[in-house]
Order: structure tokens, then sequence, then C-alpha cells
């Protein structure tokens, strides 16, 4: 009994690792590409149940999906109606594991090729460097996984020799509740339902367990994934509680309709329908599984609507501040984590160029602006990142350190804010004052293009003006500076009032420098800027 118990906990935890290794290395080669495919194909609820299906096939981790539907809600790129859709579609795309494990895991002998698959993997990952290495541990994960399986099934082959579980064969409504709860019990255990069903349908297929047993145990194990969506979501933000809130309402919704429906005509049809009944057992129970999240599609797509407003009206948003993009969640995906603290400084630099807009042209009043608002975004953008591990992938790793520079961009534009007031100094000065609205001008343009969903690049064309707007400034600001000081020598204008001129001359030369800089660093996110942050903060 021993034996067979540390065989199976051993078949588990190497299907679990292999699971693992699978999620984590597809999501490091997709990364930023989960991010485009999901902002590109989502703009209907149809195609956001299709991208939802593909990407949980692609990276077989419907958590994976619903951590980046969680980002882009909270980010506005996504409608939540069409979010609903994506975590529908991931419902149905993680059915897959069933029928990889139905037609190849059970059919004929794993470790004849789980082991070479495992050994070519750990040469790539030794002697392959970035994407390679990558698939190196896609290999040795999916190799880890089949073996595990192979485990599984001789460990299950012995079960029935020790534990009696005809008992439970009754076809009761009470029997097949408790094997409900069990099959929740399962996945809350496991932390995976992939794991679950796979050791439901190993059981099966060694007939440790009838069909009816295991159709209940489905229904339990899918419903056990709630469970993780609600722990994910304690002290998340209000996206990522709406979000587990349509994993708790669709997948115990349709579990009922399953439970009382679906389960009843399938075992009709298996004791019926003769070419039924001649099917491999582990196939009905894969093909059960898909098609229980397609009735549950059935159910929530034509009712998006509704649903929708009741989400929101449960959950109401509470926070209206960017850094409510800020989830702890995306840690998982790192591209994703980087894009939405990305979001959180690009609205950050949007908000600081249209408050010096505004006060340049006098439609805001200098001396009231604030920057307290500004400070408490930079500390939780910053905390975020310091919470966030290295990523594995090169260009995440890239793309962090770009962030990091634009974090210290985002503090200096916000130092800049502080002494906005000079702006009252410059609109004495005839010369300057026409190249501030110049200035205004151009910061103005380049507003929709920090706002866009995705974030691209800014255009070349606005960097050369900003460019060039700081090199007249500099041309002009001598020229001007003598004319201060020669009405000053006549007695004109006071001393201290040609301090606060000259120090507003000062202010906005540095101003439109680092304008011009973060548009260069945001113009080509490849670019090494040769400036280093101390000389930035220095002036």
């Amino acid at each position: 009994m021993l034996n067979v118990i540390v065989q199976l906990m051993g078949g588990i935890g190497l299907f679990l690792l292999g699971m693992s290794l699978m999620t984590d290395s597809l999501k490091a080669i997709a990364g930023e590409a989960l991010r485009q495919w999901l902002v590109r194909f989502t703009s209907s609820p149809i195609k956001a149940l299709l991208s939802g299906i593909g990407l949980t096939v692609v990276v077989q981790s419907s958590t994976a999906t619903t951590l980046a539907t969680i980002g882009f809600v909270s980010a506005g790129v996504l409608s939540f109606s069409h979010a609903i859709g994506v975590i529908i579609g991931a419902n149905i795309g993680t059915t897959s594991t069933g029928w990889m494990v139905a037609l190849l895991g059970l059919k004929f002998s794993i470790s004849s090729f789980a082991l070479p698959l495992i050994g070519v993997g750990a040469l790539l990952k030794l002697l392959g460097k970035e994407k390679i290495a990558f698939i190196g541990l896609v290999l040795a994960g999916f190799g880890l996984l089949f073996f595990g399986i192979q485990l599984l099934q001789d460990a299950m082959s012995g079960v029935a020799q020790f534990i009696d579980l005809s008992h439970w064969a009754e076809p009761t409504i009470t029997m097949k509740l408790i094997l409900v709860v069990v099959g929740i019990l399962m996945t809350i255990v496991l932390q995976s339902s992939s794991a679950a069903i796979t050791t439901t349908l190993t059981a099966l297929a060694t007939q440790t367990i009838n069909l009816e047993q295991t159709l209940a145990l489905v229904i339990g194990q899918n419903v056990g994934t709630v469970a993780t969506a609600v722990l994910a979501a304690l002290g998340a933000t209000t996206s990522a509680k709406r979000t587990a809130a349509v994993h708790v309402i669709f997948n115990v919704v349709t579990a009922i309709f399953a439970f009382l429906l679906l389960s009843p005509l399938f075992m009709w049809a298996y004791n019926q329908i003769n070419i039924i009944h001649q099917l491999d057992p582990v196939l009905l129970v894969a093909a059960f599984h898909t098609a229980f999240s397609l009735l549950g599609a059935c159910i929530f797509m034509p009712l998006l609507p509704r649903f929708e407003q009741l989400i929101v009206r449960l959950l109401p948003e509470k926070e209206l501040s960017s850094t409510r993009y800020l989830d702890e969640s995306l840690y998982s995906v790192p591209a994703l984590a980087i894009a939405t603290a990305e979001r959180v400084l690009l609205q950050s630099i949007a908000d600081i160029y249209g408050i010096v807009v505004r006060c340049i042209r006098g439609e805001m009043v200098a001396t009231l602006v604030k920057t307290d608002e500004f400070d408490r975004i930079l500390t939780k953008v910053e905390h975020y990142l310091d919470q966030m591990t290295v990523p594995q992938s090169v260009a995440d790793q890239h793309r962090l350190i770009i962030l990091l520079r634009l974090v210290v961009y985002v503090r200096v534009l916000r130092n800049d804010l502080n002494d906005v007031a000079h702006i009252e100094n410059i609109q004495n000065q005839t010369i300057v004052y026409a190249l501030a609205q110049h200035f205004a001008g151009t910061l103005e343009q380049n507003i929709p293009y920090l706002l866009q969903e995705p974030f691209l690049k800014i255009p070349e064309s606005f960097v050369n003006d900003l460019s060039l707007i700081a090199q007249e400034m500099k041309e002009k600001q001598e020229f001007v500076r003598q004319r201060i000081i020669e009405d000053a020598a006549n007695r004109n204008v006071s001393a201290t009032h040609t301090l606060e001129l000259l120090a507003a001359q000062r202010w906005l030369e540095h101003l439109m420098i680092h304008c011009e800089r973060v548009g260069i660093l945001l113009s080509d996110t490849t670019q090494t800027l040769v400036d280093e942050e101390l000389d930035l903060i220095q002036q």
C-alpha cells in the first residue's frame, strides 16, 4: 500500500512539475506576443472567446490567459464584456489537457519517448540560448508530464487492490454530490485542475472507478478551480476580483447544468447507443469536459451585456487612480507586469504634459498645481517594480531596464512641475513665451501617442520637433538674458525680479531638454541613451 501511495504522489509531482515547466517556458516565449494577441484579437465577443481558447491551448494554462486579461481590463485595453469572452474561452481551452492525456498519455507506453524528450530538452536548455533554451524546457516539461502519467497508470492499477470504491458507484444524487465535493477538494489540494483530471482519467483507464463516478469528479474538479481564482483575488485590484467573480459564476452555473442535464445525457447515450458504448470511456470523459465548457459558453455568451452589468454592480471600482492597474497577480507573466507599469508611467507623463500645456496657455493657475498625486503614483510603481523578479526572457529584461529609466524621467518631470509657477515670468518675455507656446503645441500632439493602446512609440518627427525647440531655446536664451541684465542695469527691473526672470528661463530650458529625452527614450525602446540618469538628475 505504501509503495502505491509513494508512486501515486511521485506521478502527480512529476505531472505538476512538467506542466509548470511547460507553462512557464511557453509564457516566456510568448511574452509580448501574448499581450499583442489579446489586444488585436478581442474586438468582438466571438473573437475574444476564440482568443481565449487559442491562447490557453498554446500556453497550456488558463491562469496565464486569465492574468493577461486582468491586466488589460485594468488598463482599459479590453472592455469587460470582451474580457469575459476571453475567460470563457480559457475555460474551454483548458480542456485540451484531457484530450492530450486521452489520445496520447493513456494509449501506449509513454516512457519510450518521454525519457528521450527529457534528455533532449535538458541538452537544449544547457547548450541553447534564449528561445532555444526555453524550447528545451518545454520539451523537458512535456516529457516529465507524460512520465508522470506513466507512474500514475502504474500506481492506479494497484489502488483497486487496496481500496474498494464499489459503494461509491451507486447512481444516487447523494453519492454524485459527494463525488463532486471530492473533485473540488482534489483540485484545491493539487492546485491544478489539469493534475486532478489527469489523475481521474488514469483511475478510469485502470478501471479503479467507473464512467459515472468520473463524470461527477470532473464536474467537481472544474468547480475547484474557482478556489484558486478567489484566493488570487483577495486583496487584489477590483479588476482581479471581477475576473474571479466571472470564474465563480461561470463555473458554478455551468456545473449545475452539467450535473442536472449533461451528465445524465452522457450516461444515457453510453448505455443506450451501441456506437458510443464501444468508444473508450476516457475519450468520452474528455468529450464531456469539453461539452461541459461549451455548454457554459452557450449559456453565457448571449447574456454578456447583462452579465457584465451584474459583475460591475456587485463589484464597483473603488480606486480611480491609474495605480489600480498595478496587479501583483501579473508577476507570473513578466511581459504583462512590465506593460502594466509602463501604462501607469505613460499616463503620468501624459498628465504632466497636460498640466504644463494648460499652464503655458494660461488655462490653469500655475501656483495651484499640486504634485502629491504624482509622488504617490511613483512610490507605488517603484514598490511594484521592487517586488518583481527579474524575467527569464532577455527581451523582457531589456524592457524592464527601459522601464526603470522611465521611472527616473517621470520623477525628474515631476520635480520640474514643482516649479511650474515660473510660467508666469515666462509670459512677460515675448520671444521666450512664443517659443513656449510652440513647445506646448508639440507636447499636446505627443499626448495621444502616450495614451494609445498598445503603446508603440513616439513618432520620430515629434522627437525632432522637441530637439529643435530645445536648441532654439538655447540659442535665443543668451540674447534675452542680455536684455534682462541691461534692463536691470538701467533700473527698469528690480534685482529680485531679474533673478526670477533668469530662473524661469533656465527652468524652461531644462524642461524642454527633459521632455526631449523622454521622447528619445519612447521613440525607440531598443535605443541606449548616451546620457546617464545621474547627469539628468543633476540638471
